[in-house]
């Protein structure tokens, strides 16, 4: 990624970035407060998936991409690709929504530091990339936060793990989709909301549910679309203008903001739990000068 222009287009681009991770951050306190509304994680995923869709097609409007969208559609392969990355996501999606409405935030801010580490591990493994002594002391320190963690709660991290390993899928599989981001992202959110759809429906009939049984309430259940979709967007704008190590030091927001709202409604954090973080976020800072030093190396070179 070549490094941005100096002046306001950089500032509006990291403005952007900031504003993007910490939306993500704020979600387990969103999806929290719709769990003490009396929704469960089920009624959450639906109406994520039914109001994600309306918000995805209005970004494809603003950029034009409506045919590029109906092209997807003619491609059974590209289509086929698109429905394996919505279900990850929509596995991603319902692990993390359980997670946190179960009181387990610290769990899963722990798959979302791992993510990147297990990009650059994967990486080296599958595609042969180099990986320099930074990335090798990063991977080396979250494997040790991991195993740390395993003997704190007893089991494996599972909720961690199957977080970073749908997200990480998730990634490797829109990478082989030709298609933009805003396209590719409304045919999942369109795959998406024809379940939520049927499955809010069915809640709604059935006599459950909150949405519907008070103005208050049905906003705090749509406000899952915007939420969603919005730091996507922003994202999506960011990235194309701010280097490789702005982005990864940006990315280390939203599991940290997991991790304080975690304390904050009180999950349980042992000292062998903190030493374990420890060790994550040693790799996470590791990880994120080690893209730093990358980054500066390559403005030297050009």
């Amino acid at each position: 990624m070549s490094p941005p222009a100096p002046g306001g287009p950089n500032r509006q681009a990291l403005i952007a970035g900031l504003a993007c991770y910490l939306i993500w951050g704020g979600l387990p306190a969103l999806f929290i407060v719709m769990s003490r509304a009396g929704a469960s994680p089920w009624e959450i995923l639906g109406q994520r998936a039914l109001w994600s869709a309306p918000w995805a097609a209005l970004l494809v409007a603003l950029a034009g991409q409506g045919g590029q969208v109906r092209r997807l559609f003619a491609k059974p392969r590209v289509l086929g690709l698109l429905c394996l990355s919505t279900a990850l996501i929509a596995l991603n999606w319902a692990v993390f929504v359980w997670a946190v409405s179960r009181g387990r935030n610290l769990e899963a801010s722990l798959g979302y530091y791992i993510t990147p580490l297990l990009n650059m591990a994967a990486g080296a493994v599958l595609f042969r990339e180099r990986i320099d002594r930074f990335g090798a002391a990063a991977i080396a320190l979250a494997v040790i936060g991991v195993v740390l963690q395993t003997l704190a709660l007893g089991h494996p991290p599972v909720i961690s793990l199957v977080l970073a390993l749908a997200f990480w899928s998730y990634g490797l599989i829109r990478r082989r989709v030709d298609a933009d981001a805003q396209a590719g992202l409304f045919v999942e959110c369109l795959l998406m909301a024809v379940p939520g759809i049927a499955f809010v429906l069915w809640l709604h009939h059935s006599g459950g549910g909150v949405f519907g049984r008070s103005v208050g309430k049905t906003l705090l259940m749509a406000t899952a679309g915007p939420a969603t979709v919005i730091p996507l967007a922003l994202f999506a704008w960011a990235a194309r203008r701010l280097t490789f190590s702005t982005i990864g030091f940006l990315q280390f927001i939203g599991p940290t903001m997991g991790f304080i709202v975690g304390v904050a409604t009180g999950e349980s954090l042992t000292s062998l739990r903190i030493v374990s973080f420890g060790f994550i976020w040693a790799g996470a800072a590791t990880f994120a000068f080690g893209a730093w030093r990358a980054s500066r190396q390559l403005q030297r070179l050009a």
